[in-house]
């Protein structure tokens, strides 16, 4: 099967989702066999999904892996009160990974590790011969990175999926109903992004009150002993796919429209200098680092279709949580950080904006009405429920997953791209087109029905 075949099918078979019949997630023996998981990665993150995968009756947890002590503890101990079997433990070195991909017999593997360890993962998932392989974001660091695994995922007719939850945010898919049903007419512009303090998760020890620290790297704890180091030695929209992954499924990135080009700012780097200082005091050896990353990166994209997009990256200074989504059409609005809605001539008064719950609960997607139940205490308000789960039954169908492999890269490509815009002077770069002019022709497959 050469490329454009293997994108023409994969579109084609994921038009076909909303044909499936219902199935039950905890029926047990009767649904069929049991799917076969790894998880990469068990420390705060994939404990999240380890719980997720256990608490389902149609999976079988096979293997773990992570080479943090604490971390396997503590999954140990959580799968122990399940009363469920234990995995197979591999740990010991960096590489433990490799043995597990190596000697179990699996159905999917689930990748819950720092940025740099994706892309590697991924690839020897895919050269083990796994089918189905899902990577928490990001998919990789650099541009070539990406087309490496999107070859990978072509050549190995492989599916591989970006665990994107905000693609599965209670309100962002009620936006997406209306989207679909026209209540905001042709969409025009949209913004979103990531807009959240990380002092407390880029500075952290593990013995201080959480948040209170002023270590990273080596004597870091958690994400705070790597994922820091990317805002010393990068500048660029690091964290762009909670953001612009729900902006893509509205305007229908990969599925009849791309990304063309891209441009971003970076403004001056202060905030996480000037937390070392007030936290650790001027002469921590942290306050000496000079921090790269600006603390506000702002990145224009352009669409095939004329759509215009406003992200931003905004994580190292005070501000309360907010992606910051605006989507705007020819008849009206949605705006997240005022949570209000306007649509021309059906709002109550004209030039005023309605609440949003009034929209959002005439207009709740299917999937959420379907599921609520389900994702009662899965992470992140229950949207961490929908990306397992469509995971799971992609496997269990033998269909492709929602969101595939050129989905994945082009929500994560946006940060190599931005760092060579910045690099460059602030010049607009080309966005590569990783589906090889497919786009025009493959058919909106997200979210298109109640199963997943």
């Amino acid at each position: 099967m050469n490329r454009k075949d293997f994108i023409k099918n994969t579109a084609i078979a994921g038009v076909g989702l909303s044909f499936f019949p219902t199935t039950n997630i905890f029926a047990g023996k009767s649904a069929g066999p049991k799917v076969r998981l790894a998880i990469i990665g068990v420390g705060a993150r994939g404990k999240g999904h380890l719980d997720l995968v256990l608490r389902r009756e149609d999976t079988e947890l096979v293997a773990i892996c992570d080479v943090d002590d604490r971390a396997i503890r503590e999954s140990k101990a959580i799968i122990e009160k399940t009363g469920k079997k234990m995995p197979q433990i591999y740990t010991g070195d960096i590489y433990s990974w490799q043995q597990l991909l190596q000697k179990e017999k699996l159905d999917g593997v689930i990748i819950v590790t720092p940025w740099e360890w994706h892309k590697p993962m991924i690839m020897g998932a895919l050269d083990a011969g796994l089918k189905y392989v899902a990577t928490e974001v990001i998919l990789g660091i650099t541009l070539q990175d990406h087309w490496d695994v999107v070859k990978a995922a072509e050549k190995n007719k492989a599916h591989v999926m970006m665990l994107e939850n905000v693609c599965y945010r209670r309100d962002v898919m009620a936006v997406l109903n209306m989207v679909r049903q026209g209540l905001f007419g042709e969409l025009i512009h949209l913004q979103g992004g990531y807009q959240h303090d990380l002092r407390e998760v880029l500075f952290n020890d593990g013995t201080h009150v959480y948040g209170h620290g002023a270590e990273f790297g080596e004597k870091g704890y958690s994400e705070a002993h790597w994922r820091t180091d990317h805002s010393v030695h990068r500048n660029g929209d690091l964290y762009p796919t909670h953001g612009i992954g729900p902006i893509a499924q509205y305007i229908d990135i990969n599925h009849g429209n791309r990304f063309l080009s891209l441009c971003s700012f970076s403004s001056k780097a202060r905030g996480l200098h000037n937390h070392v200082v007030k936290v650790g005091g001027e002469n921590h050896p942290n306050a000496k680092v000079k921090f790269k990353a600006g603390d506000v990166i702002t990145t224009s994209i352009n669409c095939a279709n004329g759509e215009t997009i406003l992200l931003q990256h905004d994580t190292n200074s005070p501000r309360p949580y907010s992606l910051g989504f605006r989507v705007q059409g020819t008849e009206g609005l949605w705006m997240d950080v005022n949570q209000s809605v306007y649509i021309q001539n059906k709002s109550k008064n004209n030039d005023q904006w309605d609440n949003e719950k009034e929209w959002f609960d005439k207009y709740d997607h299917p999937l959420w009405a379907r599921w609520s139940k389900e994702t009662a205490g899965a992470g992140h308000g229950g949207m961490d429920f929908f990306v397992i789960h469509a995971f799971v039954e992609s496997i269990k169908r033998k269909m492709p997953t929602p969101m595939d492999v050129y989905d994945a890269a082009v929500y994560s490509a946006i940060t190599p791209l931005s760092e060579q815009s910045i690099e460059l002077g602030n010049q607009t770069v080309e966005f590569p087109d990783f589906t090889g002019g497919q786009w025009m022709y493959r058919k909106p497959v997200f979210a298109l029905n109640d199963e997943y």
